[in-house]
């Protein structure tokens, strides 16, 4: 009987399957979890990674409710073809304040990983309201809706306190400045420090061309446009992440 015959033994006896299965398990569970208890972080600690600022919280939210994930990822993968298209692979760490993350599945769409100052808020405002004007081979429904919906929104520290539930480390300074910082940043002629100190590398500004009010479409181009730029690839130390 030669050696691969030999399983014949074990799949006929269940106690002996049983056993065998159990012990394969347990062996490959040890492998996998055992090195863990021995990290602070299974996530590398990576400069510049801050949590959402309301406003971009906010357009997160939209970003999840039109279902933008379902045809766009934010998962750059370290491959050559898409290092050129997009930029530098996706981190670990770009992801640690996301509830769920947004990884996405396919891309009807690009990745929108590295989005962030690539194109102007005028451009984004002219492609939700009509894709097919700035791009001709567009699928993309308009979203020109937004423009004409005002965040509402009566106390959004309760947002960022949910958010610290699940470990987001919004601080209390955070929690009482929550909604004069989202409409701090959607306002040029504010006095964005304090915003700022907070939410360091918060883009500020009119992102939808209208000053009357905060739109849902402010708060969506501010969560586009800081996507990918938190953190310095110049100054990031790849071997650091490895482990």
């Amino acid at each position: 009987m030669g050696l691969m015959d030999k399983h014949a033994i074990i799949e006929k006896n269940a106690t002996l399957l049983l056993v065998g299965s159990l012990l394969v398990v347990t062996v490959g569970g040890i492998v996998e979890i055992a090195p863990l208890f021995y990290l602070d972080n299974t996530i590398e600690k990576v400069e510049g990674m801050r949590p959402y600022s309301p406003l971009e919280l906010v357009g997160r939210n939209i970003y999840m409710r039109e279902g933008c994930y379902l045809c766009h990822s934010q998962m750059i993968r370290p491959f050559r073809d898409e290092v050129e298209r997009y930029g530098h692979y996706s981190l670990a760490a770009e992801s640690m304040y996301d509830h769920p993350f947004q990884w996405g599945s396919k891309r009807t769409g690009p990745d929108l990983a590295r989005v962030g100052d690539r194109y102007s808020n005028a451009w984004h405002v002219a492609h939700l309201t009509d894709p097919r004007s700035v791009v001709p081979e567009s699928i993309m429904p308009s979203y020109g809706f937004l423009k004409d919906t005002p965040i509402d929104v009566k106390d959004f520290s309760t947002h960022l306190v949910a958010n610290r539930l699940v470990a987001v480390p919004y601080t209390d300074d955070m929690i009482v400045h929550a909604n004069a910082d989202l409409a701090a940043q959607a306002d040029p002629n504010a006095d964005t420090s304090g915003l700022e100190a907070r939410y360091p590398k918060a883009k500020i500004g009119d992102f939808d061309g209208n000053p009357q009010q905060v739109t849902e479409m402010d708060a969506l181009l501010a969560y586009l446009q800081m996507l990918g730029t938190l953190v310095d690839f110049k100054n990031y130390d790849e071997a650091a992440g490895y482990r």
